[in-house]
């Protein structure tokens, strides 16, 4: 990494996974950066996720174009703490399948243009709404494991996997392949989820539900994924479910190189900083 010019290193443990925090923190001199949760659903559970006193009627949810997606987020990424500079590349790759903007009807329609060249509010202080972008990994990180005879060279990768199904990738797999990692799945990633309001639980169950269905459409889809920071208030209206399920996970960093910096005990105070709401890049996950 510091040949290639890098002056930090990030990694993402999970919280309960005591070797590799003692191996990145105590030995390695990594600090923690953040703490975040990785929120995992199945799409074929969409129809349990709740449904309060407000029907899809109530709720628009609006896909902007490329351009209008980037002049929002510009404007969104100031509240948060750690977010990516190149965010018109993130939207413009074609992995990203778009961006939408949820809000309810009742509460007036969303001037996007407006916003896009007067940097205005969305639909005024007192109004709800959330921005959302969603991210196929349906292609770059499809999984398949087809079963190995006892003397088939690949058997140890086999069990090598099976084990981490069972140990250690997420409890949502164990779901979402019952019995078996022989069926390809990939999944949908919600990114750059950004909410204002009083009232966005309802709108959040709707963003899973639309994500969910749009899953189900989609050959191999299997899953919607999202990750959010605990500073994030968006993360309280996450829909809780028993098909829902939470994975804590810690974000740690390094300075690598000390080149055209200062040392001080100010820059040591920043790196120890604890960031709270973080923009969670797709193409990292």
């Amino acid at each position: 990494m510091v040949r290639n010019g890098a002056e930090y290193s990030y990694l993402a443990t999970e919280k309960n996974n005591e070797a590799s925090k003692a191996l990145f923190a105590l030995k390695c001199n990594y600090v923690s950066l953040s703490s975040l949760v990785i929120f995992v659903h199945p799409t074929s559970t969409s129809t349990s996720l709740p449904t309060k006193h407000i029907s899809e009627r109530d709720i628009k949810i609006e896909k902007v174009n490329i351009d209008q997606a980037i002049s929002l987020y510009k404007r969104i990424l100031k509240t948060k703490e750690l977010y990516p500079l190149d965010i018109d590349t993130i939207l413009k790759e074609k992995l990203s399948l778009g961006t939408w903007v949820c809000y309810y009807k009742d509460e007036g329609c969303i001037k996007l243009q407006n916003m896009v060249d007067n940097n205005q509010t969305l639909i005024g202080s007192t109004s709800s709404w959330v921005i959302f972008s969603i991210w196929n990994t349906c292609e770059s990180y499809k999984l398949q494991i087809k079963k190995s005879s006892h003397h088939h060279p690949l058997r140890f990768l086999h069990t090598t996997l099976k084990h981490a199904r069972e140990k250690i990738i997420f409890p949502c797999l164990r779901i979402l392949v019952s019995e078996s990692l022989s069926r390809p799945f990939g999944f949908l990633f919600l990114y750059g989820l950004h909410g204002e309001g009083n009232n966005l639980g309802n709108l959040m169950e709707f963003i899973w539900r639309f994500t969910s269905r749009l899953g189900e459409s989609m050959k191999d889809c299997r899953v919607v994924i999202t990750e959010l920071g605990l500073g994030d208030p968006l993360a309280n209206y996450v829909p809780q479910t028993d098909s829902m399920s939470c994975i804590d996970d810690l974000w740690y960093t390094k300075r690598l190189s000390s080149i055209g910096h200062n040392n001080g005990k100010d820059e040591e105070m920043a790196m120890k900083r604890y960031v709270g709401n973080v923009f969670v890049d797709p193409r990292e996950f």
